[in-house]
């Protein structure tokens, strides 16, 4: 198993002027730094690459979707906005060598409404029409797009690990699967372990290994030792990466509901995690 941590975890957006988080995260010991892009203008990404590799670290891609990025959107045009961001964040993920790009793909963070059953049909035919595109580009790229369930109060569209595969099972394309974040799983579903055997090893390319409160993980109630036996069982062999926010954005504070510290503090968040991951997995 590898062991990842957001940039999310520290900043918000993440910058050029932050790279010295990749020695941080580095001396730490992980392996992975997942970039979050909210602003892909804001990173020099061949310098990124350049230093990334020089320490040895390796790199996922993650999403942030604003209102701005919804291709599910009622407004064409901000669904051909979305659909620009993923294939931007396509193209990002494999110049960075990065196997997956992931995230709520299929809508907005914070969108969150009773709408009528066809409105509900529109919108999902709207973000197939747009993943089955996306779809095609990752291949083009040899990236693979999770797909990631939110819970309830960030997102209307797809909460469960259910819906999702019915989702990814509509757009019926290789590299469209899905990523499991478990802060969201212990929401929505009723036994975390028995969803990732349900999701299994042919759909789940990416693990967001999360604590019920999004705070430090193996400090709440999670049945973390469940959730190892079940990864394992279905061979997983992606990444597990830890992501929360220390200092988000207003507007990220807003949509993911992050009104107090989650820790003592990013790099205390971090480390302690990392030794859990650790040490549940090498038993």
């Amino acid at each position: 198993m590898q062991f990842g941590v957001s940039t999310f975890v520290w900043v918000s957006p993440f910058t050029t002027k932050d790279f010295e988080l990749v020695y941080k995260v580095k001396e730490m010991g992980f392996d992975i730094l997942e970039v979050a892009v909210e602003n892909k203008d804001l990173i020099d990404w061949a310098r990124l690459k350049e230093l990334v590799k020089s320490v040895g670290l390796k790199v996922t891609v993650s999403g942030a979707f604003g209102p701005e990025r919804d291709i599910s959107s009622d407004d064409p045009g901000i669904r051909a906005q979305g659909l620009e961001y993923i294939t931007d964040c396509i193209q990002i993920a494999a110049a960075m060598e990065s196997p997956i790009f992931g995230g709520p793909v299929y809508s907005a963070v914070g969108k969150t409404r009773y709408v009528s059953e066809d409105q509900k049909q529109k919108e999902r035919d709207w973000c197939v029409e747009n993943l089955i595109k996306a779809g095609k580009v990752a291949q083009d790229f040899g990236v693979i797009v999770g797909v990631e369930p939110l819970n309830r109060f960030e997102s209307d569209m797809v909460n469960t690990a259910d819906q999702a595969i019915s989702l990814v099972r509509e757009i019926d394309h290789p590299n469209i699967k899905i990523q499991l974040d478990t802060f969201h799983c212990n929401i929505e579903e009723k036994n975390i372990p028995d969803t990732i055997r349900k999701v299994g090893k042919e759909l789940l390319c990416h693990v967001q290994g999360n604590e019920s409160d999004r705070s430090t993980p193996g400090t709440a109630h999670l049945d973390w030792t469940g959730i190892a036996k079940a990864l394992k069982e279905i061979s997983y062999d992606g990444a597990i990466v830890i992501e929360t926010f220390g200092a988000p954005s207003k507007e990220l504070a807003r949509a993911a509901c992050i009104w107090r510290p989650l820790a003592s503090s990013p790099d205390a968040l971090a480390r302690e995690g990392l030794r859990f991951y650790q040490k549940l997995f090498a038993s």
